[in-house]
């Protein structure tokens, strides 16, 4: 039997060419940065319950209110106030008055927050992506990565005359058939500050099939707008402005160094000019990049442990279909893992690809990926 015209695939269809329609020339930095660009928090919860207008609503007592959920053991970190009167959470300094900068190599960009550590910061990072609306699948203060599951930005679906009127009544229906994913980068400072880096990763579904009636899910690129945008968002909730943190990110300072090529001796390595800690973070936030999962990192021995992951067979087996037909057991980790080493060279450092015994790796897998790095690292 054909499938009806008024289908969820030909609403999703529908949806998408309109969504795609108003974001046209909507790419830069103040147009995502409007309140209705960005809206991935849940929409089935319930309004907030209010007092009814002939009763007076009871005062809380001190000894009763909760503390905030950002504080870690021992309790949050003490703000600071700055010059420009705000309550920030980084320590200000003549160079950071806000306590606080953003450095960019090329479209990517990260935050220093001077004078905290990882440990003080991670409580309010689980907070800060909870709040917008995301529930985080990987959370390993340890390795200084978290990472949230797949959700769908609902402001790119517009809000037409039907949607508003018939159309609420089957909203679950609606979808821009997009699914965004960002991961956190948390690394600790040479100077006692820390660098917060988010990643963007993005799939989209396309209809297949010659009546359309069937899709599958494929890779679109990341957006670095998006990225700025929930950095700005966590500036703000570190303390800054909305204009501050929009200032910040206008006034990124710059941190890049060229990345060449070693095929010296057979094997095929990156030379960095920077020091270890800055090729460290520009070496995680490259490979965050590409295709390759970071399931572990070790900067004491300077190894990343990677492994190539396929997106969209994740997103086919956490979808409501994969929990159907794909077995509830455990994933196990698939695809050869790769050790990827960062060292001191001199005044430089140096980028290779190592086999299980420690010695560089000369196989086309390994060459491979230190090209992906050197295309993402200039």
């Amino acid at each position: 039997m054909k499938r009806s015209a008024f289908s969820i695939h030909a609403i999703r269809a529908a949806a998408l060419v309109l969504a795609i329609s108003s974001l046209a020339g909507c790419d830069t930095l103040n147009d995502w940065f409007a309140s209705d660009r960005v809206d991935y928090k849940t929409t089935g919860s319930a309004p907030p319950l209010k007092v009814p207008s002939d009763l007076q609503e009871a005062k809380t007592q001190p000894q009763y209110t909760a503390p905030p959920v950002s504080a870690a053991l021992g309790g949050a970190p003490t703000r600071n106030v700055t010059a420009a009167g705000n309550s920030s959470e980084g320590v200000p300094t003549a160079h950071d008055p806000l306590g606080m900068h953003v450095e960019r190599d090329g479209d990517r960009r990260w935050l220093v927050v001077d004078g905290r550590s990882p440990e003080q910061l991670w409580p309010q990072l689980e907070e800060f992506w909870k709040n917008n609306g995301f529930v985080l699948k990987t959370d390993t203060p340890a390795t200084g990565i978290m990472t949230t599951d797949w959700a769908e930005n609902r402001a790119n679906i517009p809000d037409d005359w039907f949607r508003r009127t018939i159309g609420h009544l089957i909203d679950f229906a609606y979808s821009s058939g997009t699914r965004d994913r960002f991961r956190t980068l948390v690394v600790r400072g040479a100077d006692g500050s820390t660098d917060i880096s988010i990643t963007h990763s993005a799939l989209e579904e396309m209809l297949t099939g010659q009546d359309k009636d069937s899709s599958r899910w494929v890779e679109r690129p990341r957006n670095p707008v998006l990225e700025a945008v929930f950095l700005a968002k966590l500036m703000e909730q570190f303390g800054l402005t909305d204009a501050q943190s929009k200032q910040l990110l206008t006034d990124a300072r710059s941190a890049s160094a060229p990345a060449t090529v070693d095929m010296s001796g057979g094997a095929t390595t990156l030379a960095l000019a920077d020091r270890f800690d800055v090729a460290w973070l520009r070496v995680g936030l490259a490979l965050d990049r590409t295709n390759f999962t970071v399931d572990n990192r070790d900067r004491e021995k300077g190894l990343y442990y990677v492994r190539y992951a396929d997106s969209t067979e994740e997103l086919k087996r956490d979808g409501l279909f994969g929990k159907l037909f794909f077995s509830s057991a455990p994933k196990q980790k698939t695809g050869k893992e790769f050790l990827v080493n960062v060292r001191g060279n001199g005044s430089g450092t140096e980028v290779s690809v190592l086999d299980a015994n420690g010695q560089i790796d000369a196989s086309a897998e390994a060459k491979n990926i230190i090209s992906l790095l050197h295309a993402q690292l200039n």
